[in-house]
């Protein structure tokens, strides 16, 4: 069942380490199916190169596996938790990405020192706190500081990015790393300035409702 579902987010995985965004086995993609409410979710432990779309798992948001004979990712239940309390979510993507993971580990948000994060993101990366793996309390961690953002920090763990769908949730993880990385070596050469709150508005405005083909 959800063949193409699986099939798109099986594509997607292979962006993640195409991107640097993953070592082995770790991170995980889910989409969830607007029409039965199912969510496809990476199997646990499986390296990205022998990865296939029916590898994945099926489960419903309260956890029960519809379809697969693999065990889903650990972080499972976090993500079902982010789907139940966000029902505009369509996909989401963890990674343990070097550079955003960095800003993680010290438990520090990203403040927006870039265009491409007042654009990306509308204002600063959060950073949650703690959690452990297994349960819903990571879940829990992401829903409390979200906020408006595609994309959170978790304390000493790594990146949950979100969005209506999973190719929009891996851009965004993806974006995360790629403007962690630029601030990591701006803070190498010295502090740099805070875009003004009205002109990251200004800015997030414009990529969102003018920038590309609408």
């Amino acid at each position: 069942m959800l063949e193409q579902l699986k099939a798109q987010v099986c594509r997607l995985h292979g962006e993640l380490p195409r991107h640097g965004m993953v070592t082995w086995t770790g991170g995980n993609i889910s989409a969830r199916d607007p029409d039965t409410g199912y969510v496809v979710i990476k199997p646990s432990g499986i390296r990205y190169d022998d990865l296939r779309p029916e590898d994945h798992v099926v489960v419903t948001l309260e956890g029960a596996v519809v379809e697969g004979d693999l065990k889903p990712s650990s972080d499972t239940a976090s993500h079902l938790y982010i789907y139940r309390q966000r029902p505009d979510l369509g996909g989401i993507v963890h990674t343990h990405s070097p550079y955003a993971t960095a800003f993680a580990a010290v438990g520090k948000p990203i403040p927006v020192y870039l265009t491409a994060i007042a654009d990306e993101f509308g204002g600063p990366i959060p950073c949650a706190g703690f959690a452990l793996i297994g349960g819903e309390a990571i879940g829990q961690q992401v829903i409390a500081h979200l906020g408006n953002s595609p994309a959170v920090l978790l304390k000493n763990h790594g990146v949950f990015a979100v969005g209506p769908t999973a190719l929009a949730a891996t851009k965004a993880a993806i974006m995360t790393e790629d403007v962690a990385r630029t601030v990591w070596y701006a803070l190498q050469l010295g502090q740099p300035d805070e875009i003004a709150p009205e002109d990251i508005a200004r800015l997030h405005t414009r990529y969102t409702h003018i920038y590309g083909q609408q």
